[in-house]
């Protein structure tokens, strides 16, 4: 079939051999050695065979047969390497490690890379969201003579539009013709690249110009092209606009696919009108478009979204006994939001049902249970499930950890939570949720010195405190205590740094001695936590000065709770500055 170039053919039966028959690819290759020498007159029939393993997803099949003949002196074809290549660099995460490790052994095999190959280099540099590399690599191409093509200009589009550079996107749009000596002009993937990226960024009437464009240059846009902008101006709350391009899609003769569909389904339910998605769908059905799992999963998503979870439950339970679901992508949505509505007895029952129906749950279906035993107190079962996971022989993420140490650290067993995190650690499997829990337990359990230490250690290894809310409260001699943690610096200067702070709540009322400069303290907050929302300061010397230093330029916007509890020498003028500088203030507590 090879011989006669009938590559297809030999592409099918190669499969099916693998698939039907269950022969490995070097089982396979063995059989084209022995006839090789006396049947075939060209090394096709290995690419093929490559080809074949590549597109079953059997990376390894592929390296095998590759390394195989390699070793018995036989050529194997820059186009089998291509090949190789491009399946790797697409089953890659956004790293390309593995792919940038295999090419590397083929240059070393003393091959020169072609088109394709360089395509491949640029589109895995793309993907690293190294467009400088790229354009480099571009350069590289010409001042080999090699001419590139209209998918080399694409992945540079692509590129430039996947880390937001769309003035060079554009610019590359519209020096196609000199940059490939006239060979290459845009083509529709090439003005789909750029109205994606436009979409992306909001401009989706810039990205409508470019398919007015497409169409005046005689190129004629095709589903995805709609489908770009139909998710496009949803996402700046223009529906109507979507709409609007449906119908000029149905006019130029498209029929909307499954992913218009969900598109405009998802947008309706976060608008809230579940009734709109409802009628969508049953037209989607009554179109003879399939719904696929994202459909089911945004409309039941949709439903517990609006308080409709029984409605969803009854959804679910239609699509499970119709075998429309085969994983649990769908069950994960709804046992999420039993979790949520503090209903977990339910989510139990969902899981055991996956089980009759014989689905195996997993990582998120057992992170989700673990965090919502932890959020109803039930410590315990969360950790049982945890064992059912290292059962399973699933390996928990770190979603799963930080849910178990925001359980413990609740049920103030922070000593256990902090073993834990040296545990976590020692793997590298810690993040700056991991922190924040572990800070906030702390302060749960009234152990100042050591979330002191911790917010210390945190800043010097430049971890910030997220979106938590972080409550210090100084009691009993905390002053004290805080200098001689902290090597005798001032709390201002060197703990309440922090951007991302919403809440602060200072007490130093119990201590008459006390000897922290407030002033400055408060000076070093206004200027370095400008997302501060609440904060609380009591303390014996609380003096006109420290009142006037909330007055600071950067606080004057976000504040919108002030509570200092003032004990002596406040005067009109202070509460008139924090009035006038605090536009969102709500409430200003002088009980003190």
């Amino acid at each position: 079939m090879v011989n006669c170039k009938n590559y297809d053919d030999a592409l099918f039966l190669m499969k099916e051999l693998m698939i039907r028959r269950g022969y490995s690819p070097l089982e396979i290759l063995e059989v084209l050695l022995d006839t090789f020498a006396s049947r075939f007159t060209c090394d096709a029939v290995f690419d093929t065979l490559v080809r074949a393993c590549t597109e079953l997803g059997a990376s390894e099949g592929a390296y095998s047969v590759i390394e195989k003949l390699r070793t018995e002196g036989l050529f194997v074809s820059i186009h089998a390497w291509n090949n190789f290549l491009n399946h790797i660099v697409k089953v890659d995460d956004d790293v390309c490690c593995r792919f940038w490790f295999f090419y590397k052994e083929m240059v070393s095999y003393g091959y020169s890379e072609n088109v394709y190959t360089f395509n491949l280099i640029i589109y895995a540099l793309c993907k690293e969201c190294k467009l400088l590399e790229a354009i480099c690599v571009f350069y590289k191409m010409l001042k080999s003579w090699i001419v590139p093509n209209v998918v080399t200009f694409n992945m540079l589009v692509d590129g430039a539009c996947r880390i937001s550079e769309m003035d060079v996107a554009l610019k590359l749009v519209r020096n196609v013709r000199i940059m490939s000596g006239g060979f290459v002009v845009p083509n529709i993937v090439t003005y789909n690249c750029l109205i994606n990226g436009y979409c992306k960024l909001g401009d989706v009437e810039i990205g409508e110009r470019f398919l007015d464009e497409m169409i005046e240059t005689g190129l004629e846009p095709n589903v995805r092209t709609y489908a770009t902008l139909v998710d496009g101006y949803p996402r700046k709350g223009m529906l109507d606009e979507a709409f609007r391009v449906c119908d000029a899609m149905v006019e130029k003769g498209l029929m909307p696919n499954s992913v218009v569909y969900n598109t405009v389904i998802h947008r309706l339910y976060v608008e809230g009108d579940v009734d709109g998605a409802s009628s969508l769908l049953s037209d989607m059905i009554e179109k003879y478009i399939s719904p696929d799992k994202f459909t089911h999963s945004i409309h039941e998503k949709g439903l517990c979204r609006n308080g409709h979870i029984n409605e969803a439950l009854s959804y679910h339970k239609c699509i499970v006994e119709k075998n429309l679901t085969e994983d649990a992508f769908s069950h994960n949505i709804l046992i999420d939001y039993l979790c949520k509505s503090r209903n977990i007895l339910a989510a139990q029952q969902l899981v055991c049902s996956m089980f009759v129906r014989g689905l195996i749950p997993d990582i998120v279906t057992y992170g989700t249970m673990i965090d919502g035993y932890c959020k109803e107190g039930n410590i315990n079962r969360a950790v049982e499930v945890y064992d059912d996971i290292i059962k399973m022989k699933k390996n928990p993420n770190l979603v799963v950890y930080n849910s178990i140490l925001d359980g413990l650290c609740k049920e103030v067993s922070v000593d256990v939570a902090e073993v834990l995190v040296e545990e976590l650690k020692g793997t590298s499997l810690y993040d700056v949720i991991t922190h924040n829990t572990l800070l906030n337990g702390y302060c749960i359990s009234g152990k100042i010195d050591k979330a002191l230490d911790l917010f210390l250690k945190m800043r010097k290894e430049r971890i910030s405190v997220n979106e938590v809310t972080l409550h210090l409260n100084l009691f009993y001699g905390s002053a004290t205590s805080i200098r001689s943690q902290t090597n005798g610096m001032i709390v201002s200067a060197e703990v309440f740094n922090c951007p991302n702070l919403k809440e602060i709540s200072l007490d130093f009322s119990r201590q008459e001695n006390d000897s922290t400069g407030l002033t400055a303290m408060m000076d070093g907050i206004g200027r370095s936590c400008p997302r501060l929302q609440n904060i609380h300061v009591a303390s014996v010397r609380l003096t006109n000065a420290v009142v006037l230093a909330l007055t600071a330029e950067n606080l004057s916007f976000g504040i919108k709770k002030a509570f200092p509890c003032i004990r002596s020498e406040i005067t009109d003028a202070s509460i008139v500055a924090i009035a006038s500088s605090y536009s969102r203030l709500e409430l200003l507590d002088l009980s003190g």
